[in-house]
């Protein structure tokens, strides 16, 4: 059981950003931007902005996994000095289409890598997956600004990717709305004064379906989200409330709290994203419309703040706020990533590995909905009896044990039948 207290754990955020940022980039100018996942829902949101803010930033980078296509128009659009494909097989048509443009194009993981340590005033993480943690880590090792909005880095390997981030005295500002809300509220705060942190949950498009309904749950509507438009594989996230049990685990990293001080509420609207409560009874809250360009801005610009074209809030339009409890019955990913995060070691890497497989599995129709966490739950335990969920030094460890489990999830879902999570309990104590 990893222990709990928070000595010695300083507050990484704050700790991390306060005071570092020069008012202009590299070269007196404007402000050198790498995106890592420039095709995905936060690449595309951030390249927004910039386009927006006229000459204040250029970008350095902008990777994607495969899709040539769409990387070749945002690197030529934002006049990119280089594009990267994960995919090698992609590398001969993003090649073709760069040709001519004075872009250098690269390919595969160690390019990846490459592009994530040029010069830049900021590296946008935005890659989905463990796939992001080698070259988010090699941002971090840069010592500059990282905006983070992939969340296996710490879930997967958050003790290791906070040493590095401690010992390069790299800004790390968090991208989810919700880290982004608390860190926004955190301010300044001594760690003793805070008493909770409580990150808000919309509940996903299936918040009010019961068990036998869940069953049933198709693919097309677990990826309508009421309110956000993110990526398919977060989007299944919500539908299940894996993405809040993983974002307790990067809050768990990212503020000085306990395991027992950070709260799940369901808040339907998804205009409050984090509450922090103070040992003087205040609670200090963040609002804003759900538009990831709000915490995007606030990451590339801050300690300042930026335009960004997101819809403003008008409280008296929207008329009430409500607030309920998460029904971890029906929804039991909160409680296996709980428990994980108490487990420690690697019990959050195997937890986020697992899901991962799940929800691919769900997407392409080989597994129902409620299977997605009874797979996580199989995982964790089976792992657990293999040895696999203490703790590693060295990331390459880490990433050993996240490509293993991921194997034993595949095996899982080859071997079995469908199955149901309905009174499954957690793995582990």
């Amino acid at each position: 059981m990893r222990a709990s207290a928070t000595s010695g754990r300083p507050h990484s955020a704050t700790a991390c950003a306060a005071g570092k940022v020069e008012p202009t980039g590299l070269g007196g100018g404007a402000r050198r931007i790498t995106v890592l996942g420039a095709t995905g829902s936060i690449g595309r949101s951030t390249l927004d902005l910039v386009a927006r803010s006229g000459e204040a930033f250029e970008i350095e980078a902008l990777t994607a996994n495969a899709d040539a296509e769409g990387l070749a128009r945002l690197a030529i659009a934002h006049r990119a000095r280089v594009a990267v494909v994960a995919e090698p097989a992609a590398y001969p048509r993003l090649a073709e289409l760069l040709s001519g443009t004075g872009i250098e194009a690269a390919a595969g993981p160690a390019a990846l890598v490459e592009a994530a340590s040029r010069p830049a005033d900021c590296v946008v993480a935005a890659i989905v997956g463990a796939a992001g943690l080698p070259p988010t880590i090699a941002a971090v090792r840069q010592g500059r600004r990282v905006a983070l909005a992939n969340k296996e880095c710490l879930v997967t390997a958050g003790d290791i990717f906070m040493r590095e981030t401690r010992a390069a005295s790299t800004e790390l500002l968090p991208v989810d709305s919700e880290h982004s809300a608390a860190f926004q509220a955190i301010g300044n705060a001594e760690p003793g004064w805070i008493e909770e942190i409580t990150l808000t949950a919309s509940g996903g498009p299936f918040r009010e379906w019961d068990i036998a309904r869940l069953a049933k749950a198709l693919p097309s509507e677990a990826l309508r989200h009421p309110n956000w438009s993110m990526g398919a594989k977060i989007t299944i996230d919500s539908a299940t409330m894996m993405n809040k049990g993983l974002e307790l685990i990067e809050a768990y990293h990212l503020f000085p709290v306990a395991v027992e001080q950070i709260r799940i509420v369901v808040h339907p609207q998804s205009i409050v994203h984090c509450l922090v409560s103070y040992r003087d009874g205040s609670v200090l809250a963040q609002l804003s419309s759900p538009d990831m360009r709000t915490p995007i801005a606030l990451a590339l610009s801050w300690p300042s703040r930026m335009d960004a074209p997101t819809e403003r809030l008008d409280l008296v339009r929207l008329g009430q706020l409500t607030f309920e409890a998460p029904d971890e019955t029906r929804f039991p990913a909160i409680a296996l990533a709980r428990a994980a995060l108490q487990r420690g070691g690697c019990a959050p890497a195997v937890l986020n590995a697992a899901n991962e497989i799940a929800v691919h599995a769900f997407l392409a129709g080989r597994i129902g909905f409620l299977d997605i966490a009874e797979t996580v739950a199989k995982c964790l335990e089976t792992a657990d009896g293999r040895g696999l969920l203490g703790p590693r030094a060295a990331l390459d460890d880490v990433l050993a044990v996240d490509e293993e489990a991921r194997q034993l999830a595949r095996t899982m879902l080859t071997a079995s039948s469908r199955s149901s999570v309905h009174g499954s309990s957690l793995p582990f104590d």
